[in-house]
């Protein structure tokens, strides 16, 4: 199915003009003296906006990520990106939006927040994506599709295959959030999105770079997806400590793939170990940081956890995950209390 942008986009984003940040009038000329911003003269370099763009953070990001630095965006989160998808493309009350089901749910928060309709599509006994149910349950108002993968809280790969289906026979646009591929072998799909002008990739500082605190995400995409996002942003939406702490990750690039490698063989034994308790019922497939894991009685063991000092997800509300606990891959210590704790559970 062919993409139209202009027709994809809101009317009024689309003709909007972005204010003008006093840092980009001067771009590409020499400077020393400083007053153009009514910033404080004093308490350098603090006093000072920080660039706009995050250009010297997206020039490193784009050798790490090999996706050129004009197709990404950054943002506060991956949060923030979720919610310029829903202000650049969905008209209240009008549009509306499909993701799959159960997923993570802030695509459903910011449907809310922004009056769009949300609706959900099941997956199957596996967790995994029909692409025609998903396409079927599309129409002339459905805007944006929403894909996790690996998918939270299942933790799994979602069939490559069924989401080529999708970006091939929808009109509009298709987000696909891979959050946790750093931990999974499949190849991420913002290594290919020269293939389809509308798919949003994203991804985030907050797992595999352990950096959630500084709040980070990113959005690969089209130039003129992201000179959107651009345009619809907050002017300085990522502050300068974030930027420095972001290139100070981007220089250890070898101790978070050191990370990654440890998560993953940990990920292995706990979830095993897990398997084997006599309260455990399933250990699901997990592509991610953590596993989702049926138990006999989820609430229970949730509050006993608690009770000895260990926080999981208690996911027994979420649709198809009833009885269900989503445990995080800790280091091999917290793990082994997490085992330690539950083998004395009764």
């Amino acid at each position: 199915m062919s993409f139209n942008l202009e027709n994809t986009v809101r009317p009024n984003i689309w003709k909007l003009k972005p204010y003008s940040c006093a840092r980009d009038e001067f771009k590409g000329r020499p400077a020393r003296v400083f007053l153009d911003a009514n910033e404080s003269p004093y308490n350098g370099p603090y006093n000072r906006y920080p660039d706009p763009l995050q250009e010297e953070v997206k020039a490193r990001l784009a050798k790490v990520k090999s996706v050129p630095a004009e197709n990404i965006f950054l943002g506060n989160g991956s949060d923030e990106a979720i919610d310029l998808v829903y202000r650049i493309f969905c008209n209240p009350q009008k549009d509306n939006v499909v993701a799959i089901e159960p997923t993570y749910g802030m695509y459903g928060v910011c449907a809310d927040i922004n009056d769009v309709e949300y609706r959900t599509v099941l997956l199957d006994d596996k967790y995994q994506v029909n692409a025609d149910k998903v396409l079927a349950a599309t129409d002339a108002n459905t805007k944006v599709i929403w894909l996790c993968t690996p998918n939270n809280p299942t933790g799994n790969l979602l069939d490559r295959n069924e989401i080529e289906k999708i970006l091939n026979n929808f009109g509009g646009i298709v987000v696909v959030d891979e959050a946790y591929s750093d931990f999974a072998s499949e190849r991420p799909f913002r290594l290919d999105i020269e293939r389809w002008p509308n798919i949003i990739v994203l991804n985030t500082f907050s797992k595999a770079w352990g950096c959630a605190s500084i709040r980070l995400g990113m959005a690969f995409a089209s130039t003129e997806i992201i000179g959107l996002m651009n345009k619809v942003k907050y002017p300085y939406n990522i502050n300068m400590l974030t930027q420095q702490k972001a290139l100070e990750m981007l220089n250890e690039l070898d101790r978070v793939n050191q990370w990654v490698a440890s998560v993953r063989a940990e990920r292995s034994k706990i979830a095993n170990a897990f398997g084997e308790l006599p309260i455990c019922e399933k250990v699901y497939p997990t592509d991610a940081n953590f596993f989702l894991a049926r138990v006999k009685d989820a609430n229970a063991i949730y509050n006993y956890l608690i009770d000895n000092g260990v926080v999981v997800r208690n996911r027994n509300r979420v649709t198809l995950c009833g009885n269900c606990l989503r445990i995080t891959v800790g280091t091999p210590g917290e793990n082994m209390e997490l085992i330690a704790a539950m083998r004395r559970y009764k």
